[in-house]
């Protein structure tokens, strides 16, 4: 099991890329129910504010640390060089070994034009890939009948992997609230189907390593992220210098004067 480490709010794991990929793997072959989140600077701030989905992120089989600021958090806090694990590399990876192992997927969430385009790129990437099933969801509460029968579906499509592309926090929560549904493992990949289908554009590798591929996607959705953005990256730097501080003042011992007679 990857071990983790507290980051702020919630504890995230430690590996590489391979490790994770590694463990997932082992949770399908196991036929086990569990679900892996993808942990960035929103999430963490978000579990930070709420303490249920606090509960629903932690309880999760694996954190991966997909922002940048979360990964480099390990060294501030840990001394841990930990590279960050994002959804993308994470999903194609699974994608590439499930077309190996035989594996089946099923895809939960999007809009239908989104699974439209992801039905054209898997024939087209991954030939031979088995697709369970693909559900887009209506942008309301699902009703009780509905919620069995969509979890009926995936139970019986036989899917061993079900990516979930709903968002953060609503994905985390329904992950939570359908482990031990059906025996599959569940990724909250967020955004990262429509950077892989093109919807979207990824930021140059480069951007990447040096941590500013919010600013990227900050430019191609303002309206969307900006608010976001603003407040939830300032309470993420407060939050990170105030722990920070605290750890430096455990390292420091209270001096011990001699006792005068």
């Amino acid at each position: 099991m990857l071990a983790r480490k507290h980051i702020l709010s919630i504890n995230v794991s430690v590996g590489t890329q391979q490790d994770f990929v590694d463990e997932i793997f082992q949770f399908s072959d196991l036929k086990q129910s569990a679900y892996i989140c993808f942990a960035n600077v929103h999430m963490l701030v978000e579990a930070y504010n709420s303490h249920t989905f606090n509960n629903v992120v932690n309880s999760a089989d694996i954190v991966a640390p997909d922002g940048f600021p979360v990964a480099k958090s390990f060294g501030l806090m840990y001394g841990i060089k930990q590279g960050r694990i994002d959804g993308t590399g994470v999903m194609r990876r699974v994608l590439s070994a499930c077309l190996l192992r035989q594996k089946k997927v099923f895809f939960y969430g999007g809009t239908q034009r989104m699974l439209n385009s992801a039905v054209v790129y898997l024939k087209l990437n991954y030939p031979g890939l088995q697709v369970a099933g693909m559900f887009s969801p209506p942008f309301r509460q699902l009703e009780p009948t509905e919620k069995k029968d969509v979890t009926d579906a995936i139970r019986l499509s036989g899917a061993d992997f079900v990516f979930v592309v709903l968002g953060c926090p609503k994905q985390e929560a329904w992950m939570h609230e359908m482990k031990g549904e059906f025996p599959a493992v569940m990724l909250g990949i967020g955004g990262a189907l429509p950077m892989i289908l093109g919807m979207q554009q990824r930021a140059p590798v480069w951007v990447q390593q040096i941590g500013f591929e919010w600013l990227c996607r900050l430019m191609q959705e303002p309206g969307r992220l900006f608010q976001r953005y603003t407040f939830t990256n300032s309470k993420f730097l407060y939050l990170l210098a105030a722990e920070l501080c605290r750890i430096q003042l455990r390292k420091i011992r209270p001096t011990v004067w001699p006792k005068i007679n």
